[in-house]
């Protein structure tokens, strides 16, 4: 038996089993976005096929969701809530810090990757003027008029480094998709009450949201945080398009860096998980 006989048996089993998936470069030529815009790749193919990994747990979780096996709808909403409340709270002030780490550049630790631009920008540059990056609040703090006091308003889950500009742009609107491309954030587009984030973090945007919902639910002084499927929601304590965010978290699964920043934010600082971010999938089950 020739080389070539020995080895098409083995590629068709690992076909079979997953291993081998179309590489990043190759799709992403002739592939179309989360919205069927173009999507265009700089980098050469190098070949039909590339060898993927699954990628490892940081953490057994089994024990920490234990509560909420085998739930799905209110029952599991509930469950994931008792879980994930009393955790512990910063202030706005240490946010800054968190941030600094939670966010920090992999290739450069002296940077934060910033969440609408993927921009890699200067720990130092924080602060409120032009060429600074600031604290978005993925859950517009208006809606549910929650500020920057302890509880939602400095939880970490859902606070990423942003441009001061593309923030204050994004403003409070909700998420939805189509507008107009922002020009100091290529990919992200807008419209008079929705936002628009890039491919790359439409899944993050999701599961964030998803968290302040389950999180929040009014019975320990805070708003009661819900999804509901509108835009312009203004200061009440609703965040849309529920619809448009379990499709975003269906189509840009998890990834590294969010596995990453969970852990982080479990370990180091507040002592709970984004729920959405291990079990994405409890996302429909919830809000089906």
């Amino acid at each position: 038996m020739t080389k070539k006989a020995r080895f098409l048996p083995l590629v068709c089993v690992l076909l079979i089993s997953g291993w081998f998936a179309p590489s990043a470069s190759a799709s992403a030529q002739t592939g179309l976005n989360l919205n069927g815009r173009a999507a265009t790749s700089s980098a050469a193919s190098g070949g039909i096929l590339s060898l993927v990994s699954p990628a490892a747990p940081y953490a057994d979780t089994d024990t920490y969701y234990e509560d909420a096996e085998g739930k799905s709808g209110e029952a599991l909403k509930s469950a994931l809530h008792r879980i994930i409340s009393g955790h512990t709270m910063l202030s706005y002030s240490e946010v800054w810090d968190a941030l600094k780490e939670t966010d920090a550049d992999p290739a450069n630790p002296n940077n934060v990757i910033l969440l609408y631009t993927n921009e890699s920008r200067s720990k130092n540059l924080n602060g409120g003027n032009v060429g600074d990056w600031n604290r978005e609040h993925v859950w517009a703090k208006s809606h549910g008029d929650f500020g920057t006091s302890k509880g939602p308003g400095t939880d970490i889950h859902h606070l990423r480094p942003a441009d001061v500009q593309v923030n204050s742009a994004r403003g409070n609107m909700d998420f939805d998709n189509g507008g107009n491309e922002y020009a100091k954030a290529p990919g992200n587009y807008y419209d008079g009450d929705s936002w628009e984030p890039r491919d790359d973090v439409k899944g993050d945007v999701a599961r964030m949201l998803f968290y302040m919902a389950v999180r929040y639910e009014g019975d320990d002084g805070y708003p009661d945080l819900e999804l509901n499927d509108r835009t312009g929601n203004g200061s009440a304590p609703y965040h849309g398009k529920q619809s448009a965010l379990l499709e975003w978290n269906r189509q840009d699964p998890v990834d590294a860096r969010e596995r990453k920043r969970n852990e982080i934010i479990y370990e180091k600082y507040q002592h709970n998980r984004n729920p959405f971010i291990d079990h994405p999938e409890w996302a429909d089950d919830i809000w089906p």
